[in-house]
């Protein structure tokens, strides 16, 4: 399983995401800007990981920080971390549990309460792996022997603090014994599908076929898809789901096939605040991402670029959302409260 994130005594390390396939780099975080830096350039990405990577660059602040103005240093701290990336609920999730757990311990000697906020850090890591692989026992049920799995983005174990979401459920059903390959969408612009899902499911000897995003269709009509299993950054209450741009296309395409479309999180990716996914916040990313190509130009100078980094899938297109707590079908503003309790 892959090392996505682990806390060291020279600091918070983790794998360079943006050097893979053909590099495994790991990048050492001495203080929670850089932690802070990280998340933004996405040298780590994926929903969960960024909510470990954010305990953790609060617990590396506060270790840092000034005893003398305490309050004031972890209020800014969480501030920094809380603006990298807006869509991914996990950040946010991560972030308050800090918070309370810090609220909880004032009145007591500093370096207790430092010693307190490590552990919490690296227990959010700890469970975090732990939630992934009850994700993937109440996934991999769903999945049909002998098909073939399609997955958008990168949900795996490079997303997580390790196993993986939507991954996760495949490797799951593979340790069932299933008989399944993937089929993995490159997933532009960044091209998480090919250049870390492909690469990952590789590491794991998992058959892996990467296809072009606009691919996903011709291969969903041909009825070797079994199903589609995708992660999330933010479910609304309704069921609407934040995903990588791109998802709400291979879902709408799901449907017309009569494919299934899962789509596998951890409970603390639910944001029962929110009603529907339009009240969703969507990151908007460089031009550059889409205009070049790994630094080469693909596109004439001064072109108009949109490049939103995730869209939401309505409810309607979702056949299960699968948690570590169970799974949630329609109506969905019904199921996900109990799973919740």
């Amino acid at each position: 399983m892959v090392e996505t994130i682990e806390w060291t005594s020279q600091g918070v390390v983790m794998i360079d995401q943006t050097r893979l396939p053909l590099h495994e780099e790991y990048v050492t975080c001495r203080t929670y800007e850089e932690v802070a830096r990280a998340i933004k350039d996405m040298i780590i990405r994926g929903a969960p990981a960024i909510g470990v990577a954010a305990a953790m660059g609060v617990a590396l602040g506060v270790e840092q920080a000034d005893a003398r103005d305490l309050d004031a240093r972890f209020a800014a701290i969480c501030e920094t971390l809380a603006k990298t990336r807006p869509t991914a609920v996990n950040l946010f999730w991560a972030i308050d549990r800090m918070k309370r757990l810090y609220a909880s311990l004032r009145g007591l000697p500093v370096e207790e309460i430092r010693a307190r906020l490590k552990a919490e850090a690296q227990l959010v890591r700890e469970e975090d792996i732990a939630i992934n692989r009850a994700i993937g026992r109440n996934g991999a049920p769903l999945v049909p022997d002998g098909k073939t799995v399609l997955t958008h983005c990168n949900a795996g174990a490079l997303a997580t603090a390790g196993y993986g979401t939507a991954l996760g459920v495949i490797r799951a059903a593979r340790e069932m014994g299933k008989q399944v390959d993937v089929f993995a969408d490159e997933t532009r612009p960044f091209l998480q599908g090919a250049r870390l899902t492909v690469w990952e499911l590789q590491q794991d000897g998992i058959p892996t076929t990467l296809i072009t995003d606009n691919m996903a269709g011709h291969f969903m009509k041909s009825g070797r898809m079994g199903c589609v299993v995708v992660g999330a950054d933010r479910i609304a209450a309704n069921g609407d789901v934040a995903n990588k741009v791109g998802t709400y296309t291979v879902a709408v395409l799901a449907k017309e096939n009569g494919v299934p479309f899962f789509v596998a999180a951890p409970v603390s990716t639910l944001d029962l605040t929110l009603a529907n996914g339009d009240l969703i916040p969507i990151e908007q990313r460089a031009a550059s991402e889409v205009t070049q190509v790994f630094g080469q130009m693909v596109a004439p100078p001064g072109t108009a670029v949109e490049n939103p980094a995730f869209d939401v899938t309505p409810a309607r297109y979702v056949t299960g959302i699968i948690t570590e707590k169970g799974v949630a079908q329609a109506p969905y503003e019904e199921s996900l409260k109990k799973l919740i309790g």
